[in-house]
């Protein structure tokens, strides 16, 4: 959103940069996974009970190499862990 785009984590720059990552064949392993999920987030301001209106953004993320793109088997957030504004994420991979 518009709005976001002064803040820590969505500006121009950090968003110019994290596109041109995957333009250079880094894969965004939850977006693999999950391509059209929506309200899938890994970050909520403390304020306005943003967590419990999942109001948040997917700021936290696993990002590969092509060379590991087989070796995917699924990509997590666990949104359910509290003890800070962010829940943690996971990868796992094949052996």
């Amino acid at each position: 959103p518009k709005t976001n785009r002064k803040n820590a984590g969505f500006t121009g720059e950090e968003r110019a940069k994290f596109s041109r990552l995957l333009e250079n064949g880094f894969i965004d392993t939850f977006r693999y996974f999950y391509p059209d999920l929506e309200g899938a987030y890994s970050w909520w301001s403390y304020r306005f009970h943003a967590r419990e209106k999942n109001a948040g953004w997917r700021i936290d993320y696993f990002l590969v190499s092509p060379a590991l793109k087989d070796r995917l088997e699924d990509a997590l957030i666990y949104k359910d862990v509290y003890g800070s504004d962010h829940c943690p994420v996971g990868l796992i991979l094949k052996d």
